[in-house]
Order: C-alpha cells, then sequence, then structure tokens
C-alpha cells in the first residue's frame, strides 16, 4: 500500500511514526504547508529505523498535479485542516485515489464536496479515526437499543488548550440522539483524549470508556481505515462501516 499523509502536527507524526513501522506500507511522503523541513526524511526526522524514509514536502514548492505524478499513492491520509481538502480533492478523484480524512468537523461547504468527491472514489471520514472510540460507538448503540430507557451521559476530557467540544463527543451524542448541549467537558493539562458514556439504569450503571494514552492511536486506526477503504465502491464511508461487520464473528461462535 502506498500512502501520503497530508499534515505534520503532532496527530500527523504520531501516524507517519506508525506507518513507517509497518513493512506493508510505503509511506511516499507527508505534506505540510511551510518550507521547513522541505525535504528531509520523515524517518530521519522522527528518529525511526525503517527501509521506508517518506520525504518532508511543502505545498508551496508542489502542485498536486506534480506531487502525484512523481509520487503516486493509492490512499491520501489527511490530518491536515478544513481546507486540506481543496488541496488533494479532485485530482485524487481523477486518479481514484481513496482518501481517508480524519479532520474533526468540516463546516457544511466541505462536507459538501466530500459527498461529491464521495461519487467517483471511496472516501472515509471519522472525527476519532481511532479504532476504540468507534468500537465505543458502536457498542453504546448496541445498548441504548437493548435498554432504550436507560439515563445517558457523555463526559469528554481533552488537553487545557483544545477549544470547543471535541469532533468525537458530537458524533457520540449523534449516534445516541442526544443533543450536544448536553455533553460535560472537562479541560486539564495532561489529558490526551479522553471519552466516556454513562448509562445509568435501575440498580445499575454500565460506563464504556476510551481512553487514548498516545497519538499513535490515530496512526493504528488510520492504517486500518486506509487498508479496508482501498478497493471499496465510490462513497462516503465511516469507521462504524469498517467495524461492522466485525460484529458479526459473534454469529459463527
Amino acid at each position: 500500500m502506498r500512502a501520503g499523509i497530508l499534515g505534520f502536527g503532532r496527530a500527523g507524526r504520531s501516524v507517519a511514526s506508525v506507518f513507517l513501522q509497518n513493512p506493508e506500507v510505503h509511506l511516499s511522503w507527508v505534506m505540510r504547508r511551510s518550507k521547513l523541513l522541505h525535504y528531509r526524511s520523515v524517518c530521519e526526522f522522527l528518529g525511526i529505523e525503517s527501509n521506508e524514509q517518506g520525504m518532508i514536502l511543502s505545498k508551496e514548492e508542489w502542485t498536486i498535479e506534480k506531487l502525484l505524478d512523481e509520487h503516486p499513492v493509492d490512499v491520501i491520509i489527511d490530518f491536515s485542516s478544513i481546507d486540506g481538502i481543496f488541496y488533494y480533492g479532485k485530482e485524487a478523484t481523477k486518479r481514484g485515489i481513496a482518501i481517508v480524512s480524519a479532520i474533526s468537523e468540516y463546516p457544511p461547504d466541505r462536507m459538501e464536496l466530500i459527498n461529491q468527491l464521495a461519487l467517483d472514489t471511496p472516501v472515509l471520514w471519522s472525527p476519532n479515526i481511532t479504532i476504540g472510540v468507534n468500537f465505543l460507538i458502536l457498542a453504546a448503540r448496541i445498548l441504548k437499543k437493548i435498554a432504550p430507557y436507560t439515563d445517558i451521559e457523555i463526559i469528554e476530557e481533552h488537553f487545557k488548550d483544545k477549544q470547543g467540544i471535541s469532533g468525537t463527543a458530537k458524533k457520540i451524542a449523534q449516534a445516541l440522539e442526544i443533543e450536544s448541549t448536553e455533553i460535560k467537558t472537562i479541560r486539564a493539562g495532561g489529558i490526551v483524549g479522553h471519552h466516556e458514556i454513562l448509562f445509568g439504569f435501575p440498580y445499575q450503571t454500565v460506563r464504556l470508556l476510551h481512553e487514548s494514552i498516545s497519538r499513535e492511536a490515530f496512526g493504528n486506526g488510520a492504517l486500518f481505515a486506509a487498508d479496508k477503504i482501498i478497493g471499496r465502491p465510490n462513497g462516503l464511508y465511516t469507521m462504524e462501516d469498517m467495524l461492522l461487520p466485525y460484529f458479526n464473528l459473534l454469529k459463527d461462535n
């Protein structure tokens, strides 16, 4: 699998680290906005021993056409910003390149573009790309169907500087048909990401909890998503779509 990563912030670097250490992935490039670190080896910069090198490139010097001509990929992983899709989206569809976006929230005009792109190439968008969070959402939906009368509370905790309610918490609320205004938020230093769903039954409680210990969790999720989205029919997918078939494994036992 040939992959390119858009965005080289904390999450993007963690994703690149996971990809570099997987022998089945060829990390062709990492694209960032500035020319700082331009043409540096991702492997060297991150201090990782790997046969894959990957090059850090700058959007200031590379058009998307030139990039994909000289460094073709099977999938583009987007950890950049809400505007990143404008850089690569249409060219990716022309070439049949799959797209995995982990942007936490898109405004309506970007979502309209993503839906258009999904008509011509497989696109997976997940506000939180970790396998654990998306498993948590599926489990919560199942529990709510079993016991629709329960009280449900959603609590999200993040690092001190994170602004607003997390996109993941909003997605959980949407999946459980709860208003986002009811989400409880906590901000404190040292927290990477914490999402909890509390089900209040009569005489008992159930807590579903996901804790991000390291941002490499995003890399594991992005790798899973990329592997599953390549070769799919055109359309817009979620991580839940990728995970749901695994719930059927219980029927085989």
